[in-house]
């Protein structure tokens, strides 16, 4: 049998984030990953964009983790020469109807401590003239990323400081011990590994991992949903030149317009629950897309949209369920001595996931 002293499953941004903040801190780290390349599903198949922490419930990880992981990320950045721009954002209000909702969540912003600015009608026009609205919050703190040269930086600092990644190596199954955990992995690799510390960082796999682990309480792994986002990419002139929110929903941030780093603007994520993993764009969703964008974008010309993408949102709630916190669970919750599990590490994960890591890393070491 193999050993190890800290193993992360999954190389997403979280996982790729955990092991530096862990190799950092002087442990020993070799990260799993069961696909042939980091990154490629949820990491991969987002907006790309750096929240500035308006939208979570005050005292939750998901506000804690936002306003200090977009801090950090920014910082990241800087240092790392990562490719990133601040675009700001406009939340908007349709018609008057939805005024209430806005000033309600700009006072929740600045409970937060994320100031947001109010923007009449007028206001609006001078900036975004597109933008159909009746007043809108301006947040100048989000901006957009490019994610895989921010992965591709985590991972080469992981690695600078000891780190190891295999590929093509999923867990099959695996058992806690009193002194660690062990772990049988498949494909590539075909071992049994003994870690002093795991920590489950699969994303869309990760409820499947832990019931996977003799030992792990079962009535600790949350329920898993699959909501799938489409995005449809839009030709010609961008008529925007920030992102551009409608007021959130229970399970979503709503169907926005966001830029990336090249200038093509794109539409989504809309929101369909899936009970299976598949990446293929949903085209007779476009309609609907049509009468969203219109609603503050009224000028949208016919056969102005193509398909573009999807990601799939690992939720821990249902739908019509209220919307989740992060999970973080210690080995003493788990139920296994050095199991850390991490579950629905959705948006804001991206922004996240600096702040999660240096989180879990200062509980495992």
């Amino acid at each position: 049998m193999e050993t190890a002293d800290c193993v992360v499953i999954g190389a997403g941004v979280v996982g790729l984030a955990t092991a530096r903040a862990l190799a950092r801190k002087g442990r020993e780290v070799l990260i799993l990953e069961s696909e042939d390349a980091f990154g490629t599903a949820t990491s991969s198949r987002n907006s790309e964009v750096i929240h500035a922490g308006i939208f979570y419930t005050h005292g939750s990880l998901k506000e804690r983790l936002c306003i200090e992981g977009r801090d950090k990320l920014y910082a990241f950045c800087d240092v790392y020469g990562i490719t990133y721009k601040r675009t700001t954002k406009l939340v908007y209000a349709t018609d008057e109807s939805e005024l209430p909702a806005l000033k309600k969540l700009q006072t929740h912003a600045a409970n937060s401590g994320v100031h947001m600015v109010w923007m009449t009608q007028e206001d609006i026009k001078r900036i975004e003239p597109n933008l159909h609205c009746v007043a809108a919050l301006h947040s100048p703190l989000t901006g957009i990323i490019d994610s895989h040269a921010y992965m591709l930086a985590l991972l080469g600092d992981a690695e600078a400081h000891g780190a190891a990644i295999a590929y093509n190596s999923p867990i099959v199954s695996g058992r806690g011990e009193d002194d660690g955990v062990v772990l049988d992995v498949g494909g590539d690799a075909k071992m049994s590994l003994k870690a002093r510390t795991v920590v489950n960082c699969a994303g869309l796999g990760a409820q499947g991992v832990s019931r996977g682990i003799t030992g792990v309480k079962p009535g600790t792994i949350p329920p898993q949903h699959f909501a799938k986002g489409n995005y449809f990419y839009l030709s010609g002139k961008p008529p925007f030149t920030r992102l551009i929110y409608p007021l959130p929903g229970h399970a979503s941030l709503g169907l926005h317009y966001t830029l990336d780093l090249a200038g093509q603007g794109r539409f989504g994520p809309d929101l369909e629950w899936v009970d299976t993993i598949d990446y293929r764009v949903n085209e007779s969703r476009e309609a609907s897309f049509y009468e969203a964008i219109r609603k503050y974008w009224p000028g949208l010309p016919d056969g102005a949209l193509r398909p573009g993408y999807t990601g799939i949102r690992p939720k821990i709630q249902g739908p019509g369920e209220s919307s989740q916190d992060f999970i973080i669970q210690s080995p003493a919750e788990t139920g296994v001595n050095g199991f850390v599990a991490l579950y629905g590490i959705e948006s804001p994960g991206l922004t996240s996931s600096i702040a999660i890591a240096d989180y879990v890393a200062d509980r495992v070491s």
